[in-house]
């Protein structure tokens, strides 16, 4: 059987796009011969569509669609991603449901077993897990359809017992057909082919993997669709970050039709981080309807990388920078802030904030009581500057970029209402050792950052002669300790335990613990790690643990 697998960059609640790219799909994959052509999970709906899934307007919609599309397959079938209701008056309202599509209808409808409610996912919120299982059959074959279960119960056998493949293998399937919505973060594309992988040595069949590609808010897909043959071998993988249709040949797997990646292993680690902001960035103003952004360009490596990113998202001309020196700016910052901004080609303008900074010493000086000079003047500068970039937002239709980084977003170095201020938190869930490693990475083909930008060391420039390593531990260290703490959820006596010294592990984690305050008031974090800050990690405000 020729099997299309197409990768798109679905809209939550844009059934109108949605639908048409799906029939657009199937006829492509018509033209190239496919018999049956394969989308991801929820695809008539986008992912994740959350409480939308609570009206009833939303899932008539939904219903709609399918139907819609299921006219669209005459000669060919195909299986699509949507909800479907649970006739039942007990459990949940509806099913996470592929919807196998063939000569003008619904031919069988398979529910998603294993309901996910971890981390980012919530889908037992909505969804009834499946009660009946079944093959799809077309063609004289027999199809065993999961939804994304494939992707995680092999690795989480303490939490499920059964394995619903178990009692789809045991009907006979002559493959199986997998249709996901599986976020990225850094190392997961490799996690997934190894997880696959054991799927297919286990049950001996050929294996088709859909998954979303494209941003939904915080939620970065990286596609990276694959075909495995009955050995176990992967023999194709669609781009990563990228749509398209391929067509593969079940009875030669070593055949594919139509060209995929060359290449069947990942690209690096860094580049698919850099890949994922950069689509974040693109798919975050592209569905929203805006076209450009603005930010304040330090010279600082922060502000520079995601000026870079968002450069490359949206266009140079499309980003503006505002360089807003103060007193305690070196002249080599605002020189590699300029620097970088012409190299770009972008708009940018330096409104120096000394005038508006003294005329508020001046008005509080009263109330202040000839206090001496501490972090509140130091936020100060901080929130003068996010007064001036909301009002040029505002001004002009443009989204403000925030630029701090995950190791600053942990440990409260940052300024509410000030430098924490943005629509959209470009670099929120990488650490500033990371954030050195892409621009090492923006770099690697000739210097578009000022490599005085890489060398010097961190500082806010908020005080004379001010570093971050005069607050924090060095970020070799800092990061170290809160990758343990945050991604891997290791408690204070492990990183003891790890060799880390225990008085900045107290320090380190006091700071992450009494700062979730702040967390709580960030814009949308683009999430590339396993555990961003954000809808994956709920975490007290006000709680005593490690504090």
């Amino acid at each position: 059987m020729k099997i299309a697998l197409a990768q798109i960059n679905y809209h939550i609640g844009n059934f109108e796009s949605n639908t048409s790219r799906i029939i657009s799909a199937i006829h492509e994959a018509g033209e190239k011969g496919a018999e049956l052509v394969v989308f991801s999970e929820l695809a008539v709906s986008g992912y994740p569509p959350r409480d939308f899934l609570e009206f009833d307007d939303f899932i008539h919609k939904c219903l709609n669609a399918i139907e819609q599309i299921a006219r669209a397959c005459i000669n060919i079938a195909a299986i699509v991603g949507g909800p479907s209701v649970n006739p039942e008056v007990k459990g949940k309202n509806l099913f996470n449901t592929a919807f196998f599509l063939a000569d003008g209808k619904v031919t069988s409808m398979h529910h998603k077993s294993l309901l996910p409610n971890y981390d980012v996912f919530d889908e037992y919120r909505y969804f009834e897990p499946a009660s009946h299982l079944q093959l799809a059959e077309y063609k004289g074959r027999k199809i065993a359809v999961t939804i994304c279960e494939d992707l995680w119960n092999i690795g989480d056998d303490l939490l499920y017992r059964s394995n619903p493949m178990d009692e789809l293998f045991s009907l006979g399937p002559d493959l199986i057909v997998n249709i996901a919505a599986s976020p990225f973060h850094c190392g997961h594309a490799e996690q997934r082919k190894t997880v696959l992988m054991k799927n297919v040595e286990k049950y001996k069949l050929p294996l088709i993997y859909v998954n979303h590609v494209g941003a939904q808010t915080e939620l970065l897909f990286d596609g990276g669709s694959m075909i495995f043959n009955s050995s176990g071998a992967l023999v194709g993988r669609m781009p990563f970050f990228r749509e398209g249709l391929s067509v593969f040949d079940t009875a030669n797997s070593e055949k594919v039709t139509v060209p995929i990646d060359a290449v069947l292993s990942a690209p690096s680690r860094i580049e698919l981080m850099h890949d994922a902001l950069v689509m974040g960035i693109k798919n975050y103003f592209g569905k929203l309807g805006f076209t450009k952004a603005i930010l304040g360009l330090s010279g600082g490596i922060d502000s520079a990388v995601t000026m870079v990113l968002a450069a490359r998202a949206l266009g140079h001309k499309n980003v503006k920078a505002v360089l807003l020196p103060s007193a305690f700016s070196s002249a080599h910052s605002v020189a590699d802030a300029e620097s970088l901004a012409l190299k770009l080609g972008s708009p940018y303008e330096i409104i120096p904030i000394e005038n508006a900074y003294q005329v508020f010493l001046k008005d509080l000086k009263p109330a202040f009581e000839n206090r001496p000079f501490d972090i509140t003047e130091e936020n100060l500068q901080a929130r003068i500057r996010g007064v001036i970039l909301m009002a040029l937002s505002n001004k002009f239709g443009h989204i403000l970029l925030n630029t701090s980084n995950k190791s600053e977003a942990a440990v409260g170095y940052g300024t509410l209402y000030g430098d924490m201020n943005g629509g959209l938190s470009v670099l929120g869930d990488v650490y500033k050792t990371g954030v050195y490693e892409l621009a090492r990475f923006i770099n690697k083909d000739g210097e578009v950052i000022p490599v005085n930008t890489l060398r010097k060391p961190p500082s806010a420039e908020l005080r004379p002669n001010q570093k971050d390593s005069d607050s924090l531990p060095d970020y070799e260290i800092l990061d170290k300790i809160l990758f343990r703490y945050i991604e891997e959820r290791k408690g204070p006596q492990e990183l003891i335990r790890m060799g880390f010294d225990p008085e900045t592990v107290t320090r380190v984690l006091k700071l992450v613990n009494t700062n979730e305050y702040k967390r709580y008031q960030t814009p949308p974090i683009l999430r590339i790690s396993p555990k961003a800050f954000g809808m994956g990690r709920r975490m007290p405000i006000v709680a005593k643990y490690l504090s």
